[in-house]
């Protein structure tokens, strides 16, 4: 495709176009759009091979960047202020168009509801396809999820995604689904031939196998695992009360390394879940940072699949083990109305001192579905009466279900999270 001129003022444009409240497609001042093209199982940038390596979320991008990555991933929304962040970070940019979902009572046979959301997304598009922070449009998230008949969502996604090629030929467009099931790639790719690219959620072991399976129902172009995550919830062991077994900070680091060790040189993108914090079960279940701001070791995993770097070289805290005191080959525990005591084995690789924090949380109920907002517990003020680095001890909660979670932070921007959960009879 041709690129934008060179040598023109565009900002004499630009001023007119505010003049006359028109949305014009005009890169930053002094900036043009970069070529973004696909060619076989690559993507190319200006030319030159690109690697989608980074996250998806909204931390500070100059930081992801530091690590080693290339791209931040979005979901919907505007996305004006990511594109100019990820810019000035020297980051590029999923743009996410959030194509709704059936599940959620969409019927993609009215016309008028799919007109205007049609309107909605040209309207991002004409607005930022020239912004040079951009590299793809993401036609929807897991639009297909949690159907048991998903035959009205490849026909939309393609209305889509065929609208975004006509406004904007020089991007390519990639689909995002949960997982690729036993033929959601095959109809993927025979439904929607305006979708260039292939995304795929998966959590896990199943990242090993994630490119060979869609490769095995015939997509031959470009391959991001668009969320990547250590564990999903739903794979996870359970107590006898249902409640999820979540992996350490630690655990879910070492988790990675291994997902990301096996991604790289030559395998498909990625993009890790979530870069920031996000209440799923826990505050911290998805989350590669603390609600505070603090990191934590996922950072070191992605650093050194990456070549990059963390914040001033320093390591996060590392949790040993966290138990219970009482009952130290159970993963959970159930105690009386007196409460209980856990257990902590910490350290900081620096040698840094390490701050605990210590809460309780009900246990959630509020469960959504793929990925839907979910309330955030509760927290039990004074429910913990002892604590420090090396553990805590519970007490004064009604029957019930909790967490116990402990917070780490080395005083220099890094952390750690661990939590159990526990009832009381």
């Amino acid at each position: 495709m041709p690129r934008l001129m060179t040598g023109f003022d565009f900002s004499v444009l630009r001023r007119a176009a505010l003049l006359a409240g028109l949305l014009l497609a005009l890169p930053p001042e002094g900036l043009e759009a970069a070529e973004v093209t696909v060619s076989g199982t690559e993507l190319r940038l200006d030319g030159a091979p690109f690697r989608v390596r980074g996250a998806a979320g909204d931390g500070p991008l100059p930081e992801l960047a530091a690590l080693g990555a290339t791209t931040v991933r979005s979901y919907g929304g505007d996305p004006g202020a990511l594109l100019d962040a990820a810019q000035a970070a020297g980051l590029k940019v999923i743009v996410g168009l959030w194509v709704e979902h059936p599940r959620r009572g969409v019927d993609y046979a009215d016309r008028a509801f799919v007109e205007r959301q049609l309107s909605t997304f040209r309207a991002i598009v004409e607005r930022y396809r020239a912004h040079p922070a951009l590299l793809m449009w993401g036609i929807g998230n897991e639009v297909e999820s949690e159907l048991a008949d998903m035959s009205a969502v490849w026909p939309a996604i393609e209305e889509v995604a065929a609208m975004v090629k006509g406004l904007d030929p020089a991007h390519p467009t990639i689909a995002v689904l949960a997982e690729t099931g036993t033929d959601k790639v095959s109809r993927l790719k025979a439904a929607a031939p305006h979708i260039d690219v292939l995304g795929i959620n998966t959590y896990g072991d199943a990242v090993y196998s994630a490119e060979a399976r869609a490769r095995g129902q015939g997509w031959t172009g470009p391959i991001v695992i668009t969320e990547l995550g250590a564990l999903g919830q739903w794979q996870a062991a359970t107590t006898p009360w249902g409640a999820p077994f979540e992996l350490t900070s630690t655990q879910r680091a070492i988790q990675l390394r291994r997902y990301l060790a096996a991604l790289e040189p030559s395998g498909p993108g990625v993009i890790l879940f979530l870069w920031g914090d996000k209440q799923e079960v826990t505050p911290s279940w998805h989350s590669l940072r603390l609600p505070t701001g603090e990191w934590t070791e996922a950072s070191e995993s992605m650093a050194e699949a990456w070549g990059g770097r963390t914040p001033d070289g320093n390591h996060a805290p590392r949790i040993a083990a966290l138990r219970f005191r009482d009952t130290e080959s159970a993963p959970f525990a159930s105690w009386p109305a007196t409460g209980g005591a856990v257990v902590l084995e910490a350290n900081d690789p620096d040698g840094d001192p390490i701050d605990a924090r210590w809460y309780v949380m009900s246990e959630s109920t509020d469960r959504g579905v793929a990925g839907d907002a979910e309330r955030r517990p509760a927290i039990h003020e004074g429910a913990v009466v002892e604590s420090d680095s090396r553990g805590a001890r519970i007490a004064g909660l009604a029957p019930g279900r909790y967490r116990i979670f402990v917070d780490l932070r080395d005083g220099r921007g890094a952390a750690a999270s661990a939590n159990l959960p526990f009832e009381i009879r």
